[in-house]
Order: C-alpha cells, then structure tokens, then sequence
C-alpha cells in the first residue's frame, strides 16, 4: 500500500499529496466514479485505462478539463477549475 502511494506521488511530479487527496475525494464526491471505475469501463474509460494512456503525464491536463467544461467527448461540467484540475490529475495518477 505504501509502494502503491509513493508511486503515484511520483506520478505527480510536482502536486502535493494534499492535492492528489483532494483530487481522489473529488472523483469521488463529483460522481466521477459512477463512469469510471478504478479496473474496469463503465460508460466511461476506467482509471487504469486512463492512467495507460496518458502515461501518468499531467501535462494535458489544461486541455482535458477545457473539454470536459465544453462537453466535448464527454458530459459538460459545470465545476471550478482547480476542482476539475485536481480530479483529472488524480484520475491521470490513479493506480
């Protein structure tokens, strides 16, 4: 378990461990999860396929949260963006 949480912090690279807490609480408390599952596709990619494509690279992340608050290619979302900035980089991180 401790293995598992170092290594997403390195994922990270940068983002505090407060922000990655906060940006899994939000997956959480926003619904994220009822489309992503950490293992398996729901009606969205789940978190493992995620991670897999981009590699853990945060660095889209600006791009994917401007298309999730436009709703393009996935369901608009009316959210802060240092809410959504937290989620995707936790989601990107998630292992």
């Amino acid at each position: 378990m401790k293995a598992a949480a170092f290594a997403l912090l390195v994922a990270l690279a940068g983002s505090s461990s407060a922000a990655l807490g906060q940006g899994m609480e939000l997956l959480r408390s926003k619904g994220c999860v009822g489309c992503h599952d950490a293992e398996r596709t729901k009606v969205g990619p789940s978190l493992k396929d995620i991670r897999a494509k981009y590699g853990g690279d945060t660095s889209r992340t600006p791009q994917i949260v401007a298309r999730m608050k436009d709703g393009k290619g996935h369901p608009k979302i009316a959210a802060p963006d240092a809410e959504l900035t937290a989620a995707v980089q936790a989601a990107i991180a998630a292992k």
